[in-house]
């Protein structure tokens, strides 16, 4: 019992430190960040690489990795699922390894499916298909051993995707994505440096809390200097530093307040939140997850800016597309 305690007393003593450091000026976070790189680049000789996916966070953990070392490496898995405008951002910086999947995207679908709603969900549909205890637990709020939890309860809402009649798993991003840098990292003997932040999921959350920034004795050692950063902290660094972003995001602005006219001027105190104009995230272009949170979703701005591989995506697999039309119409999520 003393041991329970103990290890719940650590574990909201973590969360307070995190809530600390993401509180921390822009400034200061910077010189934490160069820290803990020049820590991680020195500990391992300097076989590191960044790991630079062309978006605005990895944009920004690759401009603050160059302005120590100017020669390391990036290395970017170009898996044809990013948009044509990141692909063009990332032939702009020299010294970056390209990596490529061994399988296409339709092969991927065909095998595994899509990942939806998120990685944590579609992992547990697909293994709860497969039979295995604990997902089905997990689905129906229970703890591995058929105990409630009140903490799983979220998930009964997505037992129904069960009777979807498509594949769904989390497969996609381990194969196109995953397994190309593992390989490399093997090959190189190269330990990542990432660009995720603690505030992007819970599952990211709670990886930083077990480890901090630098994980130098884990089995895949590797550095997350930008653990404890915000969203608003690298929009704010891309303005004050210039750096140049794909076009797809558009310009980053600050956001209207609620019941302000467009273009009307703020007299309010607090410091504006900033935003882009275009989408707020990147990643895979036709990636399901989330789309079912946000109000006009991805697919809807896909049709309009990119119509050729909207098509393409959504055409039914046996018309030589990826079929997503169909899940989204079972799932009733616009498109």
């Amino acid at each position: 019992m003393l041991r329970v305690l103990q290890r719940g007393a650590m574990e909201k003593l973590k969360d307070w430190q995190l809530k600390q450091r993401q509180s921390l000026p822009l400034e200061a976070k910077i010189q934490l960040t160069r820290q803990r790189i020049i820590d991680f680049y020195e500990y391992f000789d300097g076989e590191v690489y960044i790991s630079f996916s062309g978006g605005k966070d990895s944009t920004v953990l690759l401009d603050i990795a160059r302005k120590i070392y100017p020669d390391v490496t990036a290395v970017f898995c170009d898996t044809w699922l990013e948009y044509p405008e990141v692909r063009e951002h990332v032939k702009k910086y020299k010294k970056v390894v390209i990596l490529k999947p061994e399988i296409s995207m339709r092969e991927i679908i065909k095998k595994y499916g899509w990942n939806f709603p998120s990685k944590d969900v579609a992992e547990c549909i697909y293994y709860a298909r497969r039979g295995s205890s604990w997902a089905i637990n997990k689905l129906k709020g229970k703890n591995k051993d058929g105990s409630e939890s009140d903490f799983k309860q979220r998930y009964k809402k997505w037992e129904y995707l069960l009777e979807a009649p498509f594949t769904i798993s989390a497969k996609c991003c381990k194969v196109m994505k995953e397994d190309p840098i593992l390989k490399y990292e093997k090959r190189t003997g190269q330990k990542p440096i990432m660009a995720l932040m603690a505030e992007e999921s819970d599952r990211r959350k709670q990886a930083y809390l077990r480890t901090g920034c630098n994980a130098f004795e884990i089995d895949r050692p590797n550095s997350k200097p930008m653990g404890f950063w915000t969203e608003q902290d690298v929009l704010q660094y891309c303005r004050i530093n210039n750096i140049s972003l794909p076009s797809i995001y558009g310009q980053i602005t600050e956001k209207e307040e609620p019941g302000q006219i467009k273009g009307q001027m703020c007299l309010m105190t607090f410091e504006r939140q900033l935003t882009t104009t275009g989408e707020q995230r990147t990643g895979c272009m036709f990636c399901p997850v989330g789309c079912h949170l946000e109000k006009v979703n991805k697919y809807e701005r896909l049709k309009e800016t990119h119509p050729q591989i909207y098509d393409y995506v959504m055409k039914s697999y046996n018309d030589d597309g990826l079929g997503l039309g169909g899940a989204l119409d079972w799932l009733k999520i616009k498109h």
